[in-house]
């Protein structure tokens, strides 16, 4: 028998993410968080939190809905509070799209003024589904579930600019998983 969660949902969509080191155990050279929104109190949009070598360091937001972005920082507050939450960051407006499956390689575009980004998730481990509620305190007092799908290569050009490094497994939850993830059918609860 199932069970209805009984949390409001503040999010549905997807929160893939792309990290990359220039060795394994090493601090990470780009950190990205993509996340394409179904269903949010601002209503459905797109934001991509970056921090890269290939930006020089510098923390850019890109998004087609600001107060989707702005939304979703209130999440980074618990992932990545001292790179995405700042909410004086400037939002670079642009456009979204994607190709590609997890049979081969995935791959995010990302426009706007500045040029294209274009993110790739290859080498796809198995699915696993992470359910967190907010009572389990892995994620603050938010809830999470989602499928993700573990990348063994992932890339990162910005502007034709390639940054450095590769991605490496991790652990999520205690389960075998890499630094860089397809996270599909996610919804956030609080």
């Amino acid at each position: 028998m199932g069970v209805v969660v009984p949390h409001k949902v503040q999010f549905t969509g997807e929160n893939s993410f792309l990290c990359l080191k220039a060795e394994e155990g090493g601090e990470q050279t780009t950190t990205c968080t993509h996340w394409r929104g179904l269903i949010s109190p601002a209503g459905p949009g797109h934001v991509l939190f970056l921090k890269s070598d290939a930006t020089d360091g510098e923390i850019r937001a890109y998004s087609d809905n600001e107060g989707f972005a702005r939304f979703i920082q209130i999440i980074e507050e618990t992932l990545n509070p001292d790179s995405f939450a700042d909410k004086s960051l400037p939002l670079i407006p642009a456009k979204f799209s994607n190709s590609g499956d997890i049979g081969s390689t995935f791959i995010e575009t990302i426009s706007s003024a500045q040029g294209d980004i274009v993110m790739s998730w290859s080498d796809m481990g198995d699915p696993f589904m992470l359910a967190a509620a907010p009572e389990d305190d892995l994620v603050g007092d938010w809830g999470v579930y989602s499928c993700l799908t573990p990348a063994g290569t992932a890339t990162l050009d910005v502007a034709g600019r390639r940054a450095a490094g590769k991605t490496y497994p991790s652990e999520m939850a205690g389960h075998p998983s890499g630094m860089s993830c397809l996270a599909w059918s996610e919804t956030w609860v609080r």
